[in-house]
């Protein structure tokens, strides 16, 4: 076995490819991947997928430059633990802890610094593509394949190595939670926010915020920091992987401080608020859950148990209640629309809580202006708002129709605002070659997917295939 990890790395390279030349021509192509983050349910296969067992790594650190190299399966807990102990990390870590670089970058990965970082794509300064042709392809910022890669979902090829930029951090991150009983107003202080860089003085290095009701909202500004002692009320860094509740704090304190490490991951011990239809908010039964079971990717493997034995529909059955609609959509819209869009969600579909994320894309010209990304088509220099919302609604029969994803969907884009694609999506092929801009994304596919071996976008996104 080869212990140079570039050598290594080439090694992977070959069975990837050789996966790849074994497969039938016209076998669905899919990653042989234990976890995902989609919440597309795909048709069955029993074709096998991709080897991509060995681009799970980091390949290099430069320090000096902040810079990494990195294979595309890699998961962020691993990026993280590789990079910390240099006192860097990524410019944007999502979320959930095994969410891979490779899909930050082909889907689209937002977190709290996107709002002065962009989205996980913009800090990549070049990568590998495997692409639908069979070959290795390096590509940049400003060449057609990197530039459609975003949002392309494997339909152009996936990315086996990526140099992405870092950035420095210290010890420990302050947390400042602010209350809003007004939308309007929070709309407006994260403008600011986004304009400035501070708040009442202070610079804000990461802000997202969770809206729990329609007049109880909350921001929550993180600054870096070294020094533990800067935090009002808090002498020692706060735990909420064990029985504490990271969402719960926003509405029981108004400062915290936490370790770096466990700011990354605040949201993935309780999957933000989902854990809770697993028990693991019980105090009773958060004291028997282990703790190292408490993340995202057990979740969703009770998901997808649920899926499979359609437990919570039996049930609704036995009780007389209404079919559910499963309703999980992260959405952007212009941060001065997002008062008009919560108001509308709570009259129309009524979830929440809901997670709130501004993110301002920097374009593919990395100066904030200029064009967008061919297939999701931000304005560079504006300010977004993220939305992410997770559950089920009880509707009836027409559940499988999806009405509530439908009116989103319809709902989103007369805001000006656009839909991450993880998760079930309804629409024509017409209105969604308008919307992410499906001409252009074929145009470079026919070019690195000539034999068109890869699924298109839209089959895979909509179609399910």
């Amino acid at each position: 076995m080869a212990t140079d990890p570039w050598q290594r790395h080439a090694d992977a390279v070959a069975r990837l490819a050789a996966s790849y030349d074994a497969m039938p021509g016209d076998a669905p192509v899919r990653l042989a991947k234990s976890t995902t983050n989609l919440f597309r349910v795909r048709s069955a296969s029993s074709a096998p997928g991709l080897d991509v067992s060995g681009l799970t790594g980091v390949i290099d650190i430069d320090a000096e430059a902040r810079t990494a190299e990195v294979q595309g399966m890699c998961t962020y807990e691993d990026l993280v633990d590789a990079t910390l102990p240099h006192g860097l990390i990524p410019l944007v870590v999502p979320q959930l802890r095994t969410i891979t670089l490779g899909g930050a970058v082909t889907g689209l990965g937002i977190e709290s610094t996107s709002f002065r970082n962009g989205l996980p794509h913009e800090s990549v300064l070049e990568m590998d593509v495997f692409t639908g042709a069979g070959e290795v392809v390096t590509t940049r910022p400003g060449d057609d394949l990197f530039d459609a890669f975003p949002n392309s979902y494997g339909s152009l090829g996936y990315a086996t190595r990526l140099r992405i930029s870092l950035e420095q951090v210290p010890a420990y991150v302050a947390l400042h939670h602010v209350r809003f009983d007004d939308a309007a107003l929070m709309a407006k202080t994260i403008a600011e926010i986004t304009e400035t860089g501070e708040y009442d003085g202070q610079p804000v290095d990461g802000l997202d915020g969770v809206a729990f009701a329609p007049g109880e909202l909350y921001l929550t500004l993180a600054r870096w920091t070294d020094d533990a002692t800067s935090v009002p009320g808090a002498t020692t860094p706060s735990d909420y992987a064990g029985a504490k509740i990271f969402f719960r704090s926003l509405q029981e304190r108004e400062h915290d401080l936490l370790t770096v490490y466990d700011y990354l991951w605040r949201w993935d011990t309780d999957w933000f608020w989902c854990s809770g239809a697993f028990g693991a908010q019980n105090p009773t039964v958060r004291r028997l859950w282990p703790r190292r079971l408490r993340r995202s990717d057990v979740y969703m493997r009770l998901l997808a148990l649920d899926r499979r034995f359609d437990i919570a529909d039996r049930l609704d059955r036995r009780a007389g209640r209404p079919q559910r609609e499963r309703v999980v959509q992260d959405i952007e819209v212009p941060v001065e629309r997002l008062p008009e869009f919560l108001a509308w969600f709570d009259a129309e579909i009524g979830m929440r809580p809901v997670w709130v994320c501004p993110l301002v894309s920097t374009g593919p010209d990395g100066q904030g202006g200029g064009r967008g990304w061919t297939t999701y088509p931000l304005a560079p220099g504006e300010t977004y708002v993220n939305v992410g919302f997770w559950g089920t609604v009880h509707v009836g029969p027409e559940a499988p129709e999806g009405p509530r994803n439908r009116a989103i969907e319809a709902k989103v884009h007369e805001l000006g605002g656009h839909k991450s694609l993880y998760s079930e999506s309804f629409y024509d092929r017409e209105t969604f070659d308008r919307l992410y801009r499906g001409d252009d994304l074929a145009t470079v596919k026919r070019r690195y997917d000539p034999d068109d071996r890869l699924t298109n976008l839209y089959d895979k996104t909509v179609r399910k295939k």
